[in-house]
């Protein structure tokens, strides 16, 4: 006698002992179906979900100003705040997309602007908290850190040499300190350096500044001082650095100047102090140095702003115009020649040299520049 089997009408018939799994295909097509559609569904509400959360995310997005000032200041900030606030992945990302130079002992890399190379207080994102997730970018997920080679203040830009092992970073740090190493910076400067071309050697000592507000800054505690025309030496202060500059005006308007520095010491904010309050020529964007007592934005002429596109009260905006533009650095390990390293500008350097009608050097120019302090050492 045949198994009576269920068909999809209701009704029982007898077949010939196939109704089983007749039964579970009756069963199982229904909620396979459902399944699907219930997935459907909810990849369509995701989609939904995400289209609004885009349109929110577009609607609450500042909108392009008309006017000019307020223009200049979004694309100042767009240019120099882009990877301030971003997750260490992103930041080392970026990173990997600016290497300059990488081989089986060295990275080198385009520090951003605004990035501090160490931690502190305050401070949510810096270059030594991505070493590790660059080194696995770069080598795979069992790479061990890089390390820091040197530091650049958090407003520079540029060259950054970073090694593979401890070793090579003691190695390149003792290259560092016993001045081995040629560094050049590139400074875009309030007012034209006079002479065009010459060397800062003026000790550097940190000083509490009195104004409204106490702080510290670096300043020149100069040897000597003119006295009714008569050089008078001065008494000397225990704790001043020695601090030598090598300087060349590369271009030059009326108001303002590309000069490249070479910095023989390695004095905390030398090059700043050796061009503000040395050579009365401070850099543009450095509102710490540009006056002794006050922390306040930088003070620029009319003329100077009306070129960059700004108002006085926008100043605030503008950035440390100091690059790093190259480092040689000698014979090391296995390498038997220099590594000569040189980056290119920021974004908002070179902007900032069209709008002030600065001129960039060409290659036989900075030859012949290195020529020639070749030849005066």
């Amino acid at each position: 006698m045949a198994a009576p089997r269920w068909r999809a009408s209701g009704l029982w018939s007898w077949g010939n002992g196939q109704g089983l799994g007749s039964l579970f295909s009756l069963v199982s097509k229904p909620f396979c179906s459902a399944a699907a559609a219930s997935t459907s569904v909810n990849a369509q509400r995701l989609a939904e979900r995400l289209r609004a959360q885009k349109r929110e995310q577009d609607t609450n997005k500042k909108p392009v100003s008309t006017n000019p000032v307020q223009r200049r200041v979004q694309e100042i900030v767009r240019f120099t705040r882009q990877l301030q606030r971003v997750h260490p992945n992103v930041l080392a990302k970026a990173l990997t997309r600016g290497i300059l130079h990488q081989d089986n002992n060295l990275v080198v890399i385009n520090k951003p602007y605004g990035l501090p190379v160490h931690g502190g207080p305050g401070v949510q994102l810096c270059i030594s908290d991505v070493l590790p997730i660059l080194a696995k970018m770069l080598h795979g997920h069992k790479a061990e850190p890089l390390h820091l080679c040197h530091r650049l203040d958090k407003e520079t830009t540029g060259v950054m040499v970073l090694a593979w092992d401890k070793d090579m970073a003691h190695q390149v740090q003792e290259l560092f300190r016993t001045r081995q190493v040629v560094k050049k910076y590139w400074a875009i400067t309030v007012r034209v350096p006079m002479p065009s071309a010459g060397v800062v050697d003026i000790p550097i000592v940190e000083k509490e500044a009195q104004g409204q507000q106490q702080h510290h800054k670096m300043t020149l505690s100069p040897s000597y001082r003119m006295d009714n025309g008569k050089m008078v030496k001065m008494r000397h202060s225990r704790n001043a650095q020695v601090a030598v500059t090598r300087y060349q005006v590369l271009s030059s308007t009326l108001s303002s100047a590309l000069v490249e520095l070479q910095p023989i010491t390695g004095i905390k904010h030398q090059l700043r102090v050796h061009l503000s309050f040395g050579l009365d020529c401070p850099i543009l964007g450095d509102h710490k140095y540009s006056d002794w007592n006050r922390l306040a934005p930088q003070k620029l002429s009319v003329g100077t702003l009306k070129k960059l596109g700004l108002e006085q009260s926008k100043a605030r905006y503008i950035p440390l115009h100091l690059h790093a533009q190259q480092l040689i650095l000698p014979a090391l390990g296995s390498r038997k020649e220099d590594l000569n390293l040189v980056c290119k500008l920021p974004r908002f350097f070179v902007c900032s040299l069209r709008r002030l009608g600065l001129e960039m050097p060409n290659q036989d120019q900075n030859e012949n520049n290195e020529a020639e302090h070749l030849g005066a050492q």
